[in-house]
């Protein structure tokens, strides 16, 4: 046989064998990674709070003045009616003893007119007066009585200046924050400390201007979760930073040193759709028949019609009539499967 004869028929042969090969590989099952179907859990907004008293009333001056002394700083606590703060009461008091003077003056003119009326009634009695003169006394009696009551009201308005230049506390609680000074001058109205009242407290939330506030929550406090319900949300959002302010009552009582610290908060934002599953993003097969999942049954790829009710980042909400938590599918290259095809689980080469 020519030696040409032979090697032909060798190459020949080599080709069978391999066409045989790529042939076993072809009908030997595909290693494919799979994964679970879980139900979609609750989404949830954490945000930052900040500890409020209910009330936090700022404490002022009725009058004006010059402050002469300080008895408190700021983080005491204080009871009803302790003193917090004293004016420089000079031009109060004099003010007083000039209001004292005028209703003393005001008193005698009400003894004159009221002689000079007793004086004159017997004259008009005996005809040694005018009904006219008489009339004219009675009503220079009368306006000295007004004069008077004038006068004694502006005691009193003196004298209650004098009480508001000590400034006490109006509640039982905690200063935190105390601005005056001795020697400033203040105006009547003007705030030189906070007083946050006893009781319950809440918690101040600030919310991004897209999502409103919602009715529950939760603070996050060490290992403790304190429920929150929500009593008030500012009419219109901060023009600043955009967020919407709310406050939220604490079921629970906290420690007392809690105000002003800032806690953890978690609120729920959306209601939980009924049979929705979340996937990973790289399961889901789009060929345009409509998206689906690959499931793994007896051995082999098949197809899962899906409906995608939200894409996230790495995880997708999805809906489906064959669909039940734990059903196992196909998570990486499903754009390679054909339905039917063989396959096999990763885990069962683990455990082989």
């Amino acid at each position: 046989m020519p030696k040409l004869t032979v090697l032909l028929l060798a190459l020949l042969l080599a080709g069978c064998g391999e066409t045989s090969s790529e042939s076993v590989q072809q009908e030997s099952p595909r290693w494919v990674k799979t994964t679970e179907l879980a139900p979609v859990e609750q989404p949830m907004l954490m945000l930052t709070g900040v500890v409020r008293a209910r009330y936090e009333t700022p404490q002022a001056f009725r009058v004006s003045g010059q402050i002469a002394t300080r008895h408190v700083d700021a983080g005491q606590n204080v009871t009803q009616g302790d003193v917090l703060f004293t004016l420089d009461d000079s031009d109060l008091q004099a003010a007083l003893a000039a209001s004292q003077a005028d209703l003393a003056a005001a008193e005698a003119s009400v003894a004159v007119s009221q002689a000079d009326l007793a004086r004159d009634r017997q004259l008009l009695e005996r005809n040694f007066l005018s009904q006219q003169a008489f009339e004219r006394a009675e009503l220079a009696s009368r306006e000295a009585l007004t004069r008077r009551d004038a006068a004694q009201a502006r005691v009193e308005q003196s004298r209650n200046a004098l009480d508001y230049a000590t400034l006490r506390a109006e509640a039982d609680g905690l200063l935190i924050d105390v601005a005056g000074e001795p020697g400033q001058v203040v105006a009547t109205g003007q705030a030189i400390a906070t007083l946050a009242q006893e009781g319950r407290r809440e918690v101040e939330v600030a919310f991004p201007s897209h999502v409103r506030p919602p009715a529950q929550g939760e603070l996050l406090l060490d290992d403790r979760q304190i429920s929150l319900s929500r009593r008030e949300v500012a009419g219109a959002a901060d023009p600043a930073s955009r967020t919407w302010r709310a406050r939220y009552q604490l079921e629970e009582a906290l420690f007392s040193d809690s105000l002003g610290e800032v806690v953890q908060t978690r609120f729920p934002m959306d209601s939980l759709p009924e049979g929705v599953f979340q996937v990973t993003v790289a399961a889901i097969d789009e060929r345009g028949d409509g998206p689906q999942l690959w499931q793994v049954s007896d051995g082999q790829a098949q197809p899962v019609a899906i409906s995608i009710e939200r894409m996230q980042r790495d995880r997708a909400w999805v809906r489906g009539e064959q669909l039940r938590e734990g059903l196992e599918v196909i998570a990486l290259g499903t754009h390679l499967l054909t339905p039917g095809m063989d396959v096999r689980p990763l885990a069962q080469e683990g455990a082989e």
